[in-house]
């Protein structure tokens, strides 16, 4: 194939990208990413916060990791402080993707503790990732003002991104478990026994807990 067939293809697959038909759009978005060049990185990433089919932002988060760091970090750091809550979450989970700690610096506390719980998630899984070696307490301190929030999908991704970081987020979570609020204290327990017995499985942990704590009883992690 000449380059300027390759050239011609990625184009027409940009312009794919705009398409109302969602099969058109992942084969456009694989087509990009087969052929990365940097000029495309722009149009990627803003399409990420916009597209509303879930397998083909994957296919254009994919995509992205083909393209260099050097061109991709910058862009999906800057798209972390767009308004569009879509925007924020896909760039974060495009960083957790490519792995790169250099994006470190832009897990801020308020991306932590948006109140998008879309965006706070894919900043807890994200951060898991990125955390360079020494900071994990204090990234488990940050993520256990979150306990309580949200839905059981939005607490149990937090008490994963909790337990991923091991051992050190004992005392977050003991601190915890004395709050006032009775959903912070139950949440802490369970991702306390979660963390002691990972097979338990977070629905089991979640339920024993209200049961013993509904009971009067003291759970001792």
């Amino acid at each position: 194939m000449t380059a300027m067939k390759q050239d011609t293809d990625a184009l027409r697959a940009l312009q794919g990208l705009e398409d109302s038909r969602s099969s058109v759009r992942l084969r456009a978005a694989l087509t990009v990413g087969s052929t990365p060049d940097p000029g495309f990185v722009d149009k990627l990433v803003q399409r990420c916060g916009i597209e509303p089919d879930f397998f083909v932002r994957d296919m254009l988060t994919w995509a992205l990791t083909r393209h260099p760091v050097s061109t991709t970090l910058p862009r999906l750091v800057r798209e972390l402080r767009s308004e569009r809550p879509q925007a924020r979450s896909q760039a974060l989970h495009t960083l957790s993707k490519i792995g790169d700690r250099q994006a470190w610096p832009a897990i801020t506390r308020a991306l932590l503790t948006d109140a998008d719980h879309e965006v706070a998630r894919a900043a807890w899984r994200t951060a898991v990732v990125l955390v360079p070696e020494g900071r994990e307490s204090a990234l488990a301190v940050v993520l256990a003002t979150q306990l309580g929030r949200g839905d059981r999908e939005t607490q149990l991704s937090l008490s994963r991104a909790l337990v991923a970081l091991g051992e050190v987020i004992v005392p977050a979570l003991h601190g915890a478990t004395t709050a006032s609020g009775p959903q912070v204290r139950v949440h802490a327990l369970a991702t306390q026994r979660l963390l002691h017995d990972p097979e338990a499985g977070f629905e089991f942990a979640l339920e024993e807990v209200k049961r013993v704590v509904a009971l009067g009883g003291h759970i001792h992690g």
